[in-house]
C-alpha cells in the first residue's frame, strides 16, 4: 500500500475517532469508545450510574455493589452511512461477585475496521488487508466500605494492526500494548438518599509504538468524574438523573508527569448529561446531551429499553440507542444486550 494511501485511509479512520477522543495526539483511540446502550441513550453520562456489565468499561470500582451474575453484548456499527461502513465496534462483558472474595470481571472490546485495498508505490493493487484493534481485561473490586465505597481495578492486554508493510517499510503498522484501569464509587454522599460519585483513570500504561520507537505515540490516559442522582424509585417508576466530565491526558510527556500537564487544554474536557426514567421496571425511556466542542461534536443522544424479570431471579435486558458522531455521520447506533443471574 503506498504511503499516500494509508495516510488517507487513516486519516478518514481519524476524522471519525477524533470527534470522540477530543485530541490531537495519543494511540489506540478506540479504547476510548464508550460502549452500552444505556450508557450512550444517557448522553454516556454513566461512570456513577453503571450497574450492570459493562461497568467494568465505565468504571471498575462500580462493579462492586453488583452482587448478581452478569453478562453484557453490545453492537456498534461504527460511522455507518459515512462512506466507512464495514467499521463495528464489539464489546462482551462479564461480572461476578465471589462472597468473601469480592467482584470478579473480565470484558473484551474489537474495533473491526474492514477491509481495504493494498497497493504498491505505483498505484498497482496488491490484494487487500484488514485493520482492528481488540483488548482483553481482567478486573477486581471490593467494597473497602460496606455499603458506601467500592474500589477496583483492570488490567488490559491490547493489540492493533493497521496494515501490513507499504513498500517503503518492511515492518508492519501494528502494536502490542498494555494498561490499567483504577475508579471508585461512592454511594449516598453526605448522607443524601441516592447521590453518587465516580471518579475513574482509563488507560494508564506506556507509549505506544506502530513502526519507529522515535515516534511512539502516549496512550490514552482519560480521567472521569461523574455524579448521579435517583430522584425516585418505587414499584410504579423511578428516574435517574446522571452528568460526566472526561478529559484525556495524552501529551508527549511521562506518564506519570501528565497527571500534572495534561490538564493544559481543558478546552478538550468532554461534557454528558442524561436521564432515564423507567416504568414498571419494564420499559426505560432514556435521553441526553452529548459536548465535545474541540472534537467538534455535540447534540442529544436518545434511547430506550425493555428488561424483563423471570424466575424472581434472572433478567434480560435489550437496549438501543443513538448518540452524535461528528461529521462525517449524524448518529451511531448502539445496541446491547444484558443477562442477570
Amino acid at each position: 500500500m503506498s504511503l499516500r494511501h494509508l495516510t488517507i485511509s487513516l486519516c478518514l479512520i481519524l476524522m471519525g475517532i477524533a470527534p470522540l477522543a477530543a485530541i490531537s495526539q495519543g494511540s489506540l483511540l478506540f479504547l476510548t469508545f464508550e460502549p452500552g446502550g444505556r450508557a450512550n441513550g444517557m448522553g454516556r453520562a454513566y461512570s456513577a450510574v453503571a450497574d450492570d456489565a459493562f461497568a467494568m468499561w465505565w468504571n471498575p470500582g462500580a462493579t462492586a455493589f453488583n452482587r448478581k451474575g452478569q453478562l453484557a453484548a453490545n453492537h456498534i456499527p461504527w460511522l455507518q452511512g459515512s462512506g466507512l461502513n464495514d467499521m463495528f465496534y464489539e464489546y462482551l462483558g462479564w461480572n461476578q461477585y465471589f462472597e468473601g472474595i469480592g467482584n470478579l470481571n473480565a470484558h473484551i472490546v474489537l474495533l473491526d475496521a474492514g477491509t481495504q485495498e493494498q497497493t504498491d508505490s505505483s498505484g498497482l493493487s496488491l490484494g487487500s488487508f484488514h485493520s482492528f484493534d481488540i483488548a482483553g481485561a481482567i478486573g477486581y473490586s471490593d467494597q473497602v466500605i460496606p455499603g458506601k465505597l467500592g474500589v477496583g481495578a483492570n488490567f488490559k492486554l491490547i493489540y492493533s494492526y493497521l496494515a501490513p508493510p507499504t513498500g517503503l517499510t518492511d515492518t508492519e503498522g501494528k502494536a502490542f500494548s498494555f494498561g490499567f484501569d483504577v475508579g471508585a464509587k461512592y454511594l449516598n454522599v453526605a448522607e443524601v438518599e441516592g447521590l453518587d460519585l465516580a471518579f475513574v483513570i482509563q488507560n494508564m500504561g506506556p507509549d505506544v509504538t506502530f513502526v519507529d520507537q522515535e515516534q511512539a505515540d502516549p496512550s490514552p490516559m482519560t480521567v472521569r468524574m461523574g455524579a448521579a442522582y435517583t430522584a425516585f424509585k418505587n414499584p410504579l417508576n423511578s428516574l435517574i438523573l446522571s452528568a460526566e466530565a472526561s478529559k484525556m491526558l495524552a501529551n508527549e510527556d511521562p506518564l506519570f508527569k501528565r497527571f500534572i500537564t495534561g490538564w493544559e487544554h481543558m478546552d478538550e474536557t468532554i461534557y454528558g448529561v442524561g436521564a432515564e426514567y423507567t416504568y414498571l421496571e419494564l420499559i426505560a425511556l432514556r435521553g441526553g446531551y452529548f459536548a465535545d466542542t474541540a472534537g467538534k461534536i455535540t447534540g442529544p443522544s436518545f434511547g430506550v429499553g425493555i428488561q424483563y424479570m423471570f424466575d424472581n431471579r434472572y433478567k434480560l435486558s435489550a437496549d438501543f440507542s443513538m448518540v452524535p458522531a461528528g461529521e462525517l455521520t449524524d448518529f451511531n447506533k448502539v445496541f446491547s444486550l444484558g443477562f442477570e443471574f
